[in-house]
Parts: C-alpha cells; structure tokens; sequence
C-alpha cells in the first residue's frame, strides 16, 4: 500500500480518493456532534458568559470521557472542579480542530502546511480514540485482532466494519505523521 501523504518542496501533500474524504468528513462531523455541549444544561448566565460550566458532569459516554479524560484521577470532588473550570474550552478546542480538519478535506490536491498536517493528525486521533472505544481496544492485542480484518470480503459484522474504519484511520494518521517527521531537519 502507497503513502497517502508525503513530505514535498510545496508542504505535505495527500492523495484520497473522494470517498475517503467525505468519509472522514463524516467521521469529524460525528465527532463534533459529541463534543457539543448541551446549552440547556448551563442555567447560570454568568458562568455561561466566562466559559465554565456551573453543572459539570462525568460524561456518561465512555468515547466522550476518552476525548475529555479527567485531569485528576485521584481525587473525584478536584477532578469535578478541574471539569468544570476547562471542559467547555477543551470542548471548543476539538470542535475548532476537528472542524479545521474537515476544511482541510475539502482541498484539492490536498497540499498542507506542517501546522494543518498536525491538526489534520490532531482531528484523525480523536476519531481514533471514539473507534477504540466503541470497539473496546484496550491493548495491543486487542489493537492486532482488529488489524487482521484487512478488506471489505473480511467484514462480517458491523464491529468489522468498524475494524476497517479504524485501520484506515490509523494508517492515514500514521501516514501523516510519517510526512511530518520528514519536514524537519536532521
């Protein structure tokens, strides 16, 4: 299998076909649907106004705790305040990326500076880390059974069919990365 992207003179440039990029334009979109926090949920105009959320809650989805992981683990009541003080901005953040990374999609030919490579790498991940959870990847192991369902006659069931998502995602990122490395110096 050929690089989809490669370090050249002009930037990092890809080749997808167009299906592979409404596809992951989809995935983005999916993504970002998650992300969006529910407005209803921040009754107080003040907090709403700085940026934090006076109801701050674990997600109860387990890809949405992967995409916004607590920053205590050893305390409930501090990882709590911590949720309730950066959520929100994490939230936009990956929204602002993953959108960003749907525009980047939207080029042809797909040529990319070395900062839009790292946010279209930045948005793949997060892809990456909703389909290892909903496909409760927790090893390496776990990693490599998925890597054997290779094409589309291999697929039996909807977890092979996001098998194959997984593994294309991961090969592009990988791809990506790869270019990346190659535009720095030695």
């Amino acid at each position: 299998m050929a690089k989809a992207f490669k370090a050249t003179r002009r930037g990092i440039t890809g080749h997808l076909e167009a299906g592979e990029m409404k596809l992951l334009r989809k995935l983005f979109d999916d993504i970002i649907v998650m992300l969006e926090p529910d407005e209803a949920a921040n009754a107080d105009p003040l907090a709403a106004m700085v940026g934090i959320d006076s109801e701050a809650v674990t997600p109860s989805d387990s890809a949405v705790r992967r995409l916004l992981p607590d920053a205590v683990r050893n305390d409930d009541g501090e990882a709590l305040e911590f949720r309730r003080l950066t959520e929100r901005s994490l939230r936009e953040e990956k929204i602002g990326v993953l959108r960003a990374g749907a525009l980047l999609l939207e080029r042809s030919p797909l040529t990319l500076t070395a900062e839009q490579a790292q946010q279209l790498a930045r948005a793949m991940n997060d892809v990456r880390l909703v389909l290892a959870d909903r496909l409760d990847i927790k090893t390496d192991d776990d990693a490599a059974r998925l890597h054997n369902v290779a094409d589309v006659e291999d697929a039996e069931d909807v977890e092979s069919y996001l098998a194959l998502v997984y593994n294309f995602v991961t090969w592009l990122q990988e791809g990506l990365v790869q270019a990346l490395l190659g535009t720095r110096p030695a």
